[in-house]
């Protein structure tokens, strides 16, 4: 094919969802990644209701063998901790990265998208993509090459403010599941994140200011977790990632556009990573169809306050280890505020709210 309507640089979770979300507005569309599938990434592998909800409207099905559904969230810090479930009976779910991969393709495949593996794309120009010595012309031409995005600086959408980043490392363990809850262990150097992703694996990851923590370094410091792995199997190899909250001023130029990791994160903290890829591509075909990236740009940015909104109220915390201690006493002695504050996480509650809330928080830290 020497033309297309849209062409998907980067063939991760992001680029296919781009691809099926487009085809579903049918518009003929290409993928190209230098990869082979299926593709792997060091995340938490945990999808919150909102993200689940997305990634149907997409179409996309993983098998019940291939994933393990959660109830809602637990902070443990030391001896405290925190628990609410998803409101109105919603579930989550945790799905092994290889897994999610291959049932997007196979959704992108059975849409009609070209899907272009071992293929390297070597720069953009107007209206045309180079893949080495071929040039390919496309009307719109999406870049989901993530974090160190090049179609991001070919496009000339680099410009945006110096991100606080940290350093993220996942593993799987061999052990029966003890929870239905998604758990995030914190701790004073890092925190920990534990979700089963089936009937006898658990995905932990953790994430750290600290560029020399790795994650059984991490797991030392946080006796609850390490407790609960004590004798489990390690089953797959310590992958590692960037995270951390990053924007950029501009997400759409011309006939360009960004998605997931390329068009900036939110920290691995909020869980919203995927899912907040998921709506995007959804927004991305609506305005592709309709011809208008200015109207992405203005939807992607609505699409991200709240996933950096809650980041930074989080992010609060891990820098702060005694308003982090104050905060699960709160939550413990008022558990319908930690309740709404998931509510709100998930897009389940206004932001209206959060007024009321933020005060039982603050008159709850002043008499703690």
């Amino acid at each position: 094919m020497d033309s297309t309507d849209v062409f998907v640089i980067g063939g991760g979770p992001a680029g296919l969802a781009a691809a099926i979300a487009a085809r579903q507005r049918g518009l003929s569309v290409l993928v190209a990644d230098g990869a082979e599938p299926p593709i792997d990434k060091a995340c938490g592998e945990g999808l919150l209701p909102d993200g689940l909800d997305a990634l149907e409207r997409l179409g996309v099905q993983v098998a019940a063998s291939e994933s393990r559904p959660f109830s809602g969230i637990r902070f443990i810090a030391g001896a405290r901790s925190a628990d609410a479930p998803f409101p109105g009976h919603g579930v989550g779910s945790a799905i092994r990265r290889l897994a999610l991969h291959r049932a997007m393709v196979e959704r992108a495949e059975h849409l009609g998208a070209g899907l272009l593996w071992r293929t390297a794309v070597t720069g953009i120009s107007g209206s045309s993509v180079t893949l080495g010595s071929e040039i390919v012309r496309a009307r719109w031409i999406v870049g989901a090459d993530g974090f160190n995005s090049r179609v991001r600086r070919w496009a000339g959408l680099d410009r945006g403010p110096k991100p606080r980043l940290r350093f993220a490392f996942r593993r799987h363990f061999r052990i029966a599941p003890w929870s239905d809850r998604m758990e995030v262990y914190w701790g004073e150097r890092c925190q920990g994140y534990a979700t089963a992703v089936s009937n006898d694996q658990v995905c932990v990851a953790l994430a750290s200011r600290d560029p020399h923590m790795r994650l059984e370094q991490g797991l030392a410091t946080l006796a609850g977790l390490e407790a609960r792995l004590s004798g489990a199997e390690v089953v797959s190899a310590e992958r590692g990632a960037l995270t951390g909250n990053r924007s950029f001023h501009r997400v759409a130029r011309g006939n360009v556009a960004l998605i997931g990791d390329a068009s900036g994160t939110v920290d691995a903290i909020t869980g919203e990573g995927l899912g907040l890829s998921f709506r995007q591509a959804v927004a991305l075909a609506k305005c592709l169809q309709s011809g208008d990236l200015e109207l992405y740009q203005a939807e992607h940015r609505r699409l991200a306050r709240r996933p950096l909104g809650m980041a930074r109220l989080m992010l609060t915390l891990d820098r702060r280890p005694g308003l982090q201690k104050r905060t699960l006493q709160v939550f413990e002695r008022r558990p319908e505020v930690f309740q709404r504050l998931l509510e709100l996480h998930i897009g389940a509650r206004s932001p209206v709210s959060l007024t009321r809330d933020g005060l039982i928080l603050g008159w709850g830290l002043l008499t703690t």
